[in-house]
């Protein structure tokens, strides 16, 4: 019982944590560009942003990452280190998860530096930071289910793949928000 509870707080934690992400990251963008607006514009909009990037990152991003983290680890308490030194799916998906933790604290620099006005991304730039944990979702997932029956390096050259087609997307958008604009 105390597994089934244990993955289900794992699951909604990192659902969460993904989403809390994803809104983060584009609440970037938006800052960003609402610096080009006009001053009346900005006055607004650059307090609003980063009222709404703080209560993101405070309320649903942090509990949201610890609930994941204590999933997990709960998860691997219950079944042992002998299962956790056999599964080393479960070592790369917990190394992925690290750099989840990494970007996640990254942001609450970025956040910072917005508050401070040092802040140096474009919002191509922080387009493309906002594909990152889709590139890490998509390894994390691939890993926890298909578990020990995926090569590793087949399933990160498969995420370096899927990132160059996310880039090349990216680039093409763009080049059709800059053309609609002009």
């Amino acid at each position: 019982m105390a597994l089934y509870l244990l993955k289900a707080l794992h699951i909604i934690g990192f659902v969460a944590w993904f989403s809390g992400l994803f809104y983060l990251v584009r609440m970037f963008v938006y800052y960003r560009e609402a610096k080009d607006k006009t001053l009346q514009e900005r006055e607004v909009l650059l307090p609003q942003f980063l009222l709404m990037q703080k209560r993101v990152y405070k309320i649903i991003c942090n509990p949201a990452m610890m609930i994941t983290w204590t999933g997990g680890l709960g998860m691997i308490y219950i079944y042992g280190m002998d299962w956790f030194r056999e599964n080393s799916w479960l070592h790369v998906k917990i190394t992925l998860i690290l750099v989840m933790t990494g970007y996640h604290l990254f942001c609450k620099k970025y956040i910072v530096k917005l508050e401070n006005s040092t802040d140096s991304l474009s919002p191509f730039q922080l387009r493309l930071m906002n594909e990152i944990p889709t590139l890490l979702l998509f390894a994390i997932v691939i890993f926890a289910v298909f578990k020990n029956g995926v090569n590793s390096l087949l399933v990160l050259g498969l995420t370096l793949v899927f990132g160059i087609v996310l880039y090349a997307f990216t680039k093409w958008y763009k080049k059709v928000r800059e053309s609609k604009m002009n």
